[in-house]
């Protein structure tokens, strides 16, 4: 008798099951990891020397269902990841109304026959602009909008939904990798120890411009393969079905732009340029024309009161701001293009249902610190590294300061939270192995940057391969090389630094 059985395949879980499994292993340490509690300042900024241990708080079953519910929520100890989740869903139905006008398609069709016989080129323009915005200002959750953008147009031209991917995900964070005057890693960094951002600039700048170029020749190399033969491609088991999923064929169905669709089309490129001007910290360039601006313009009599007395300029804008912008340039793409207000609710919902499980997975990957940090193990683990990183060589420790920040950046992925809860002790740490603050610092964004790259516990990631349908499994087997070379390059670079 023929034996029907087949043997069945590892198949990588779920986003979902991948970090809620983290969530508990970290739920166990926190039974064995001795609970231990910094002194901060006002500013809430740790101060060396003053860890102490406290009595244990292991964390149960019912810290670790309850984990995702506070990681959205927000906590005592744990900031809120709903201004996030959020943020995707406005973004979903924006995007949900302009999908729906046939704009994006229309205008991708153009690119796409624009480039053709030369469609590698969009790696060399697109990923250094993404670079460029993680650099000097952080872009990150704020990426997940061009996944559904760019994913149609790689796919179109022949490529894979990993080439997609890449240019923004190993663009932003290798951008992040080298900030230059990033707020939220640069910034709080420099704060926290005292110094200017413009201090360790020129090593950055060096940074940026290696660790990008190495990363495009990774991406094109990739590229150039699945050009030539597309089964080489790690998800190539799934074209057919990317393909559907992402409507290509309508993009390659389509004839021209309409005047209508190019309105939209102009929003749409207006929309996120406002959203990078309104992330920037021109005030901290001394630049204060959109602050003077703002502050004239809501002091107007009447229009002032009509705009609203507590406008932000920009520079100062965060999510919630952004996602006020998508939600206003949502309607205004509506009115231009002629929804009906049923149809443009329809669309709205329709779009934020798509990315649903983008918003939740940004909860279920915050929900690990609210484990860590109920079961105070954050400062121990802190305390551990103050321990093993003293009295070293300069060279020696500032490599094992990069070092030490890739499990801490894993542990805390958000830059700004690792950089407000560790600077205040490492940084100070280096001036006794003749270390710069600066660049310790540089060595902290740059783990941070680089397991941004790879971590289920970063929204960034999980986001991006949710959107792609990508098995997490398959982009870590892609990422792996990429991932040692520029470990390599980031501590020569580090080295090199030392005698600067």
């Amino acid at each position: 008798m023929e034996n029907t059985h087949t043997k069945k395949k590892f198949q990588m879980p779920s986003a979902y099951t991948v970090l809620f499994i983290i969530i508990a292993f970290i739920a166990i340490l926190t039974w064995f990891i001795p609970a231990g509690h910094y002194k901060v300042d006002d500013a809430g900024n740790i101060l060396a020397g003053t860890y102490e241990r406290v009595a244990q708080n292991p964390q149960g079953f019912y810290d670790v269902m309850m984990a995702p519910v506070l990681g959205m929520l927000g906590s005592e100890t744990t900031d809120p990841a709903i201004s996030i989740s959020f943020f995707i869903l406005i973004v979903g139905g924006f995007l949900g109304i302009v999908n729906k006008t046939g704009a994006l398609d229309a205008g991708i069709g153009s690119i796409v026959k624009r480039f053709k016989g030369r469609e590698k080129n969009l790696i060399f323009i697109l990923l250094p602009i993404f670079a460029l915005g993680g650099s000097t200002y952080g872009m990150a959750e704020e990426t997940i909008p061009f996944y559904s953008l760019l994913i149609p147009v790689m796919m179109a031209v022949g490529f894979d939904s990993i080439v997609a991917v890449s240019i923004v995900l190993i663009g932003s964070q290798v951008g992040c990798l080298a900030s230059t005057v990033n707020p939220f890693a640069t910034g709080v960094a420099s704060d926290a120890v005292g110094i200017s951002m413009a201090d360790g600039m020129l090593l950055r700048i060096i940074m940026w411009v290696v660790l990008v170029a190495i990363s495009i020749a990774y991406v094109y190399r990739y590229a150039a393969k699945i050009e030539k033969d597309p089964t080489q491609s790690l998800v190539y088991n799934q074209r057919e079905e990317d393909m559907k999923h992402f409507d290509i064929d309508a993009i390659n169905r389509q004839e021209g732009v309409t005047k209508k669709q190019r309105n939209v089309n102009i929003l749409f490129i207006v929309t996120f340029l406002l959203m990078i001007l309104s992330l920037i910290p021109w005030e901290e360039f001394g630049i204060n024309i959109f602050a003077d601006f703002t502050k004239w313009l809501s002091g107007l009599p009447g229009l002032g009161m009509v705009l609203g007395k507590d406008m932000l300029p920009f520079g100062q804008w965060y999510f919630p701001e952004i996602t006020m912008l998508f939600l206003l340039m949502s309607i205004v793409v509506a009115i231009v293009y002629g929804f009906k207000e049923s149809e443009f609710i329809s669309e709205f919902l329709t779009g934020a249902s798509d990315l649903i499980g983008v918003a939740i997975v940004v909860a279920v990957a915050r929900g690990i610190q609210v484990v860590m940090n109920n079961g105070m193990i954050t400062d121990t683990i802190l305390n551990w590294g103050e321990k093993g990183l003293s009295g070293l060589s300069s060279i020696v420790f500032i490599i094992l300061t990069f070092v030490f920040y890739i499990p801490m950046s894993f542990l805390i992925p958000s830059t700004s939270g690792l950089a407000a809860a560790t600077m205040g002790i490492i940084g100070p740490m280096g001036e006794f192995a003749g270390v710069g603050k600066d660049l310790v610092i540089t060595a902290y964004q740059s783990a941070s940057g680089l397991v941004n790259l790879i971590t289920p516990t970063s929204a960034i990631v999980m986001g991006a391969v949710a959107i792609a349908r990508i098995d997490i499994g398959k982009w870590w087997k892609y990422i792996t090389k990429l991932i040692a070379i520029l470990f390599v390059a980031i501590c020569i670079l580090l080295a090199i630094g030392t005698l600067l």
